[in-house]
């Protein structure tokens, strides 16, 4: 059952004719604009804006979820109050609903082609976890248990950042320099996670590392070609969620005393209208040090 709001353009499109041009459905599964036909299910799995999942858990919140499993597929940190998306959910929901967040690399684009990759699946319930990743597996995606849920959640919001700085990089042509971002952004990402109670190897994990290649490289990247945009003086119209995470993370950083130098170059491209260039010069400018 797939659910989608009467005002969704995608979602009437997916109405009409059940293909967006990439996804075609089979009659198999019903679509729907009734939240409450939706809420009947086992597993609900979401995916909006995460700057819009509060509200959405609001309009939730009318209907009896006990027993319920909550999936997020979305990353992002909310930016009013610096909380993970798993966090939003629990302020809506009773110890009888569990959520999972579903999160790793891959595009739409490439599952259609058949073109197979890795996720990971965390929950703070471990038979929750258990039950997603053997219901969910099979030949296109493999599902690993995740073990971390703060490192998950942050190192996959905080991707999305380094897919734009990646993208100014291609604007710029000094895409040779992503190496060097993924090593450098790796590491104080993972610094943060560590502030936070989390688990420093989350960050060279699938949640962040592990989605460099769909989030720094890729032509079907929101976030890459949103940063290259910026160069380019061209419009992206797509959803970048790295725009607001920017200035999620950032508050992150400033609560938990981390420096995080590449995420701060974005977001003062991104919210002080910095030139790119001259912020990503500035990472070459600071004071030397030793790689670890």
């Amino acid at each position: 059952m797939l659910y989608g709001r009467e005002t969704s353009q995608h979602f009437n499109t997916f109405r009409k004719s059940r293909t967006n041009g990439m996804v075609t459905f089979s009659e198999k599964v019903y679509l729907t604009t009734s939240l409450e036909e939706t809420v009947t299910s086992e597993v609900i799995i979401i995916s909006v804006n995460s700057q819009g999942l509060r509200a959405l858990m609001q309009e939730l919140a009318v209907y009896d979820l006990s027993g319920k499993i909550i999936v997020l597929c979305m990353k992002g940190i909310e930016i009013d109050t610096g909380a993970r998306l798993s966090e939003i959910v629990a302020e809506y929901t009773n110890e009888q609903v569990k959520c999972a967040v579903w999160l790793g690399p891959g595009h739409v684009e490439e599952f259609c082609a058949g073109i197979p990759n890795c996720m990971v699946i965390d929950s703070a319930d471990n038979e929750t976890k258990h039950i997603l990743v053997d219901s969910f597996s099979g030949d296109l995606i493999r599902f690993y248990y995740g073990t971390d849920l703060i490192g998950n959640e942050v190192g996959a919001a905080a991707k999305n950042v380094i897919g734009i700085a990646a993208g100014m990089l291609d604007g710029l042509k000094l895409s040779s320099l992503k190496g060097a971002l993924m090593s450098r952004a790796t590491r104080e990402v993972a610094r943060l996670i560590c502030a936070m109670g989390g688990s420093e190897f989350s960050a060279y994990g699938l949640c962040h590392l592990g989605d460099y290649e769909a989030t720094v490289f890729s032509k079907y990247s929101h976030n890459r070609r949103f940063g290259e945009g910026i160069i380019l003086g061209e419009r992206y119209n797509e959803l970048a969620e790295g725009y607001y995470t920017a200035k999620a993370i950032m508050a992150l950083a400033d609560r938990y005393r981390v420096e995080l130098p590449i995420c701060s170059a974005v977001y003062r491209v991104l919210y002080e209208n910095a030139v790119p260039a001259q912020a990503l010069d500035e990472l070459f400018a600071r004071s030397l040090k030793n790689e670890f």
